[in-house]
């Protein structure tokens, strides 16, 4: 996956980074974690409206967000007229249900939803700030699903998906961060903390309440999600995390925080943005992908083929990585039916072979182009699809007493097996281990 925006956030030395002192009941959530192998992350706010890449183009200097079409061609217009889209935003058609249903027939086994994003708006019925979906000014607030969070987290949590929550850590609409008549130094506060550290205090603890509120009133949250890698890490925007981690975990013990290229006890896993890491992490990871070109929704958007999407799925899990795949919610509130087609066959290819997907680990080997994923009975063995190719049994060092292929229903025998080129994306062997044959 190659990069193609200015807004991916990375710091490779904390995707190497061990973990040191985890509470016994993390250490047992991260393991739960990594047996979930494929979530769902939905990015919708005020930007599906206006069209554009989420909140981004707010930022003076993230320029990038503006080269191939401005919103507005004034900065201060387009601030001016993209935060009044909350009097306009109007997703009638809002169906949790259906997200849900569509999510679990697509094998998703978790999910994470936009609470807010750095535009400040928030998708939820939040008393700390009259910004929100739920807020008179709004033409849904009335609508029986006007608290979005609550009903997508009922909806999942109905069918049996994990939930969690995105957050971002920056709000370029809160007057603590982004302080009326500042000019606002890029996605940053428009202040020095250190020079204003009153007004960074009032900010923090905007922030606490806004995190201790999600996770009383939305729960269960599995896992906080959260965004604006900058704050914390850079520009003196230091959240005092030790209490607000502590606070959360009195609500849910073995919530897992995820403060995203922070490092430390509160990235409890990593996140690779739009790639497949080269070196795998340390830690526990999670690749995170959209369908799309864009995390939210934009008119016309290009998306990536099954293929790509599954052969990402089968890289990651196989380097013992989960993958989260973004999906942006049009502003009616129905799902673009181009997601809804990808979800469809992921949800097909599942059935068939995701016993060699969730509750997976690496197996510890490379060879020939194949992909290798174990559990405590069986390897599973994934070949990309193209001319013939071949697999000597004889490579592993424990004996096999089934060979399967997964993709034709075969049962094979021999030590060096031999396949011709299909029309599924992967050729897919179980080997089960036990007795020689």
């Amino acid at each position: 996956m190659k990069k193609i925006r200015n807004d991916i956030e990375e710091n490779l030395t904390t995707q190497q980074e061990e973990y040191q002192h985890l509470p016994q009941v993390i250490q047992e959530k991260l393991e739960w974690f990594q047996d979930q192998k494929i979530g769902i992350i939905f990015h919708w706010g005020l930007y599906a409206e206006a069209g554009i890449v989420e909140s981004w183009q707010l930022s003076e200097e993230d320029d990038w967000a503006r080269k191939k079409g401005a919103w507005r061609e004034d900065i201060d217009t387009l601030r001016h007229d993209y935060w009044a889209l909350n009097k306009q935003f109007n997703p009638v058609n809002f169906n949790p249900t259906i997200w849900a249903e569509k999510a679990k027939e697509a094998g998703f086994k978790y999910s994470l939803f936009t609470t807010k994003h750095h535009d400040g708006f928030n998708m939820y019925d939040t008393k700390y700030s009259e910004y929100k979906i739920t807020s008179p000014e709004t033409k849904f607030h009335n609508h029986p699903h006007a608290d979005v969070l609550k009903y997508i987290n009922q909806a999942f949590q109905e069918v049996g998906i994990h939930t969690g929550l995105y957050y971002s850590k920056a709000d370029w609409y809160a007057k603590d961060y982004w302080v009326p008549g500042q000019r606002p130094r890029g996605r940053y506060a428009s202040y020095d903390p250190r020079e204003q550290p009153e007004t960074w205090k009032s900010y923090n603890q905007f922030v606490e309440n806004q995190l201790v509120e999600l996770c009383e009133n939305y729960g269960p949250v599995d896992i906080l999600w959260l965004d604006g890698g900058w704050v914390n890490s850079a520009n003196n925007e230091f959240l005092d995390m030790d209490t607000i981690a502590e606070k959360l975990r009195a609500i849910q013990s073995d919530l897992l925080i995820v403060d995203r290229t922070i490092g430390g006890d509160y990235e409890n896993y990593v996140t690779p943005e739009r790639k497949i890491p080269e070196i795998p992490p340390k830690k526990a990871w999670e690749s995170n992908i959209p369908l799309a070109k864009n995390w939210g929704y934009v008119p016309n958007d290009q998306y990536k083929s099954f293929d790509e999407i599954i052969q990402a799925l089968v890289q990651v899990v196989a380097l013992g990585g989960n993958i989260i795949l973004g999906v942006g919610p049009k502003p009616d509130g129905t799902l673009p039916e181009e997601a809804l087609a990808i979800m469809s066959q992921l949800g097909d290819w599942l059935k068939r072979y995701g016993q060699g997907i969730y509750e997976t680990r690496p197996y510890p080997l490379s060879h020939d182009n194949w992909f290798f994923t174990q559990t405590t009975e069986a390897i599973y063995a994934f070949h990309k699809n193209g001319t013939a190719f071949e697999l000597d049994t004889s490579i592993f060092p424990e004996t096999i007493a089934t060979i399967t292929n997964l993709t034709t229903d075969e049962e094979l025998t021999g030590s060096t097996l031999h396949f011709n080129a299909h029309s599924e994306p992967f050729t897919v062997i179980k080997l089960t281990k036990g007795a020689s044959l």
